[in-house]
């Protein structure tokens, strides 16, 4: 490896410290290497250029920031994790500099995940937009105390109408976040499969489903008060009524360069969910 990034969460004292200590710990190895808070994706974005890979410093919500920038790109993603769950993190502090060490070497394997593409369509201009998600694509109430009312389809056919506080589309990925919450299914993280959940169903369907890879979901907001279209928690966009947004699959995934065993997910499933390192 030649040049090497680092993403840092910059609330978190010790993720900034971190952050600047691995710059001379990469430079020592005859590395370039470049620093940004993973709040400044635009920033970030500029330093990309022969960038062969991204070390976050922070949690899951840092990756996801990370994933953000790096996307459509194939440079792969290590997590150093100072959050809570580390479902994606790959690196304790701890073990950090000495791992980082044998993946810099070569050592190590590549993960991919699969990631969402929805596309926004408005009601009144018909402007559409295209983004690209991680864990999921969250159509919700907004501020005001209300239920919506969610007209979904799945491939062109009728699903249900859900009148609910939202509906999540996840990845596999994702199925571990906010759709394991609203009571869906943990997936495998290689699972190109999909979960649909509604959340806080109200006198409608309270069902989870698991879709295929080649599923096309479409969500369109039936409701006058404006509910919110959530990418990834972090890109957060105003819907009205008649607003629509379609999900699938993306022909991109995300990388991650990894050091740990492949089955270290059912070992430490139960460990993370309870919050534990």
């Amino acid at each position: 490896m030649k040049k090497v990034g680092i993403l840092y969460h910059p609330m978190k004292a010790p993720a900034v410290k971190l952050a600047a200590e691995l710059v001379p710990f990469l430079n020592a190895r005859g590395i370039d290497a470049w620093s940004c808070s993973a709040w400044e994706s635009e920033t970030a974005r500029c330093s990309l250029d022969g960038t062969d890979l991204i070390i976050t410093v922070g949690g899951d919500g840092t990756i996801l920031r990370a994933a953000q920038v790096v996307v459509p790109g194939k440079i792969p993603i290590t997590g150093i994790n100072l959050g809570n769950l580390g479902f994606m993190t790959e690196l304790t502090v701890d073990e950090s500099r000495e791992k980082l060490g044998r993946l810099l070497a070569g050592e190590g394997w590549i993960d991919e995940r699969a990631l969402l593409e929805a596309e926004v369509v408005s009601a009144g201009t018909g402007a559409a937009g295209k983004f690209h998600a991680l864990n999921d694509v969250v159509l919700a109430r907004g501020v005001a105390v209300r239920v919506i009312q969610v007209e979904a389809t799945i491939d062109g056919q009728p699903l249900t109408n859900y009148r609910a506080d939202g509906v999540i589309v996840a990845t596999a990925t994702g199925s571990t976040g906010y759709a394991f919450a609203a009571g869906g299914p943990i997936l495998h993280p290689h699972a190109r499969d999909m979960v649909i959940a509604p959340i806080m169903p109200h006198f409608s369907a309270g069902y989870r489903l698991v879709l295929p890879p080649a599923s096309i979901i479409s969500l369109r907001l039936q409701t006058a008060p404006a509910a919110t279209l959530s990418i990834d928690g972090h890109t957060n966009l105003s819907m009205e009524s008649g607003a629509a947004v379609t999900v699938k699959l993306s022909k991109d995934v995300l990388r991650f360069l990894r050091i740990h065993p492949q089955a270290e997910f059912y070992s430490t499933l139960d460990k993370r969910l309870k919050g534990k390192q």
